[in-house]
């Protein structure tokens, strides 16, 4: 499995989303997708985002004010 980075770090809501969704149709499915943020209302945002969008969100984490997403892409 491919894992693919994208850096959203200092994005305001929707930046980090739409960039996302434009990175996730270069992820072959069954891959990820890892998205780093600082907007505070990501976490929503990318648990909405992949409801939405049938991808699955492996993992949420927060570490010292950034955000980390593990978006796996579904078929």
């Amino acid at each position: 499995m491919a894992d693919q980075t994208l850096d959203a770090r200092g994005l305001q809501c929707p930046l980090p989303v739409l960039r996302a969704r434009k990175a996730l149709k270069t992820v072959p499915p069954g891959s990820t997708l890892t998205v780093e943020a600082t907007d505070p209302s990501a976490p929503k945002d990318f648990a909405a985002f992949c409801e939405a969008t049938g991808n699955r969100l492996a993992s949420s984490v927060e570490e010292g004010g950034v955000y980390r997403f593990v978006i796996e892409r579904c078929a």
